[in-house]
């Protein structure tokens, strides 16, 4: 769970730099684009850390993928049922 929580507010404030980026950006026309540059920095390091944690999550088990397509490679034995004799 931790690192579910640790996903969604790395996602949020992603959200929030790149809103405060379009911001900085309208403001400040003409001036230096310090303000866009820091939030840009911010965000590329806020998806950096984003990847590094679903990775980390992955590889421990603390997440994982429950996707109806995606069937572990144990369960073969729904996918070959047998089939019933049927006489002529």
């Amino acid at each position: 769970m931790l690192f579910k929580s640790i996903i969604v507010v790395l996602f949020i404030g992603m959200l929030i730099s790149l809103f405060a980026a379009l911001r900085f950006l309208v403001k400040d026309l003409g001036a230096p684009k310090r303000r866009v540059m820091k939030s840009l920095r911010l965000r590329v390091t806020m998806a950096v850390l984003l990847i590094v944690t679903v990775l980390i999550g992955a590889f421990t088990g603390q997440i994982g993928n429950q996707a109806p397509w995606d069937k572990k490679l144990g369960d073969q034995s729904a996918r070959s049922s047998p089939k019933p004799d049927i006489e002529p």
